[in-house]
C-alpha cells in the first residue's frame, strides 16, 4: 500500500489525502493536498510512500475520513499527468511546478506549471489558493505551496518543498522532516515530531515520513473517529497516536485497505499487554517500527501494535 494524506482539516467530507507505498498513510489537510512519496526502509512499522523507494516489511497505512482539504493518498489509486518535476522546477520563467488533482478529486495526483504570483508569499506566510486546496494555484513563492488550507476561506500557510533528490531529500530547517507522498507529487518540509509524544501543534498528527528519517506533522483528518481497528485509507485519518496500517497487520481488520493501529513504546514493560488489548480481536504485540539498525537517532524505542510477522 502507499502513503496517502488527506489535505483538509476539520470535517469528514471532501478531504484530500496523501499516499505512500510500504505503509499506507493518508492525511487530510484543510488545504486539500495529497502526498505521494518514497517508501522508507523499515520493519513491520516502516513507512512506505508511493514515491521512489518501497520498503520490504513496511506496514501500510491509510486513513478513510474525508475533509474539505486534500488527502495524502494511496498511489495504488493511479496517478495523473506529470507535466513538470517538483524537484527541479523545470517550468518556463514566471511559472512553478505544482502538485494538483487533475481528476476532480481531493488528493494530489499530478503536477502542472502554474503562474507565480507577482508578489509571492514566502514559507511561513499566510497564503491563499485559487478554487480549492488541490487546485495547484496559489500565491506562494516558487518551490513552495499553500498547505493546511481552510476550505471556507481558502487560506493556509506557505510550506517549502524539499530540496535535493528523492534519494537524498533535504530541508533547510534542521527541525523539519521531508515528507514525500502521492507517488512523489508531494515533497514537503514539515515539522518533525515524536510519534510516542505526538508533540505536533493542535490539529496535527505525527506520522512517518517517506524519506525514512523520522516522522512529520500533518493535518489531523480523523475528526476523533480514527480509533484502533477502524478501517482507513489515508495516513492522517487515524487519531493522534495511531497510524493507518495494512489490513494484514491488524487483527480483525475489516477495512479493504487498512485499519488504524497504535504506536507503542518498546521500552515500556506494559507495551505487549497494551497492544494485546488495543483491538477487539487478540493477536497484536509491540513490534519495532524500524528495522534493526535503521532507526533514526532518538527513535529506537518506537514500536507499533501489529500481528508479529
Amino acid at each position: 500500500m502507499a502513503l496517502s494524506v488527506a489535505g483538509c482539516s476539520g470535517e469528514s467530507s471532501g478531504t484530500t489525502g496523501i499516499n505512500t507505498t510500504a505503509t499506507t498513510m493518508s492525511t487530510s489537510n484543510s488545504g486539500g493536498e495529497t502526498d505521494s512519496g518514497t517508501s522508507t526502509s523499515g520493519g513491520p512499522g516502516g513507512t512506505g510512500n508511493s514515491g521512489s523507494d518501497s520498503n520490504s516489511g513496511g506496514t501500510g497505512m491509510s486513513g478513510g475520513s474525508s475533509t474539505s482539504g486534500g488527502f495524502i493518498m494511496d498511489p495504488d489509486g493511479g496517478m495523473g499527468t506529470m507535466e513538470c518535476d517538483v524537484w527541479t522546477q523545470d517550468c518556463p520563467d514566471g511559472e512553478k511546478c505544482m502538485p494538483w488533482a487533475n481528476d476532480g478529486g481531493n488528493s494530489w495526483n499530478a503536477t502542472k506549471c502554474s503562474p507565480i504570483d507577482p508578489n509571492p508569499k514566502q514559507p511561513g506566510d499566510t497564503c491563499t489558493v485559487e478554487g480549492n486546496g488541490v487546485s495547484g494555484v496559489d500565491d506562494c513563492a516558487k518551490a513552495s505551496m499553500c498547505w493546511d488550507v481552510d476550505p471556507e476561506t481558502n487560506m493556509g500557510t506557505c510550506v517549502p518543498f524539499c530540496t535535493g533528490s528523492p534519494d537524498m531529500p533535504m530541508c533547510e530547517n534542521p527541525n523539519d522532516s521531508c515528507l514525500i507522498a502521492n507517488d512523489g507529487v508531494l515533497i514537503l518540509c514539515l515539522p518533525g515530531c515524536d510519534p510516542l509524544l505526538q508533540d505536533c501543534p493542535d490539529g496535527n498528527v505525527c506520522i512517518p515520513n517517506t524519506s525514512g528519517d523520522g516522522f512529520a506533522c500533518v493535518l489531523d483528518a480523523s475528526g476523533g473517529m480514527g480509533t484502533a481497528g477502524t478501517p482507513c485509507e489515508f495516513a492522517n485519518v487515524c487519531n493522534p497516536g495511531l497510524l493507518c496500517l495494512n489490513a494484514e497487520f491488524v487483527p480483525g481488520c475489516m477495512g479493504s485497505q487498512g485499519c488504524c493501529g497504535p504506536f507503542c513504546d518498546l521500552t515500556d514493560p506494559n507495551a505487549s499487554s497494551m497492544c494485546a488489548n488495543a483491538y477487539t480481536t487478540p493477536g497484536a504485540d509491540c513490534v519495532p517500527f524500524f528495522e534493526m539498525g535503521m532507526e533514526p537517532p532518538g527513535q529506537e524505542d518506537v514500536g507499533i501494535c501489529i500481528i508479529p510477522q
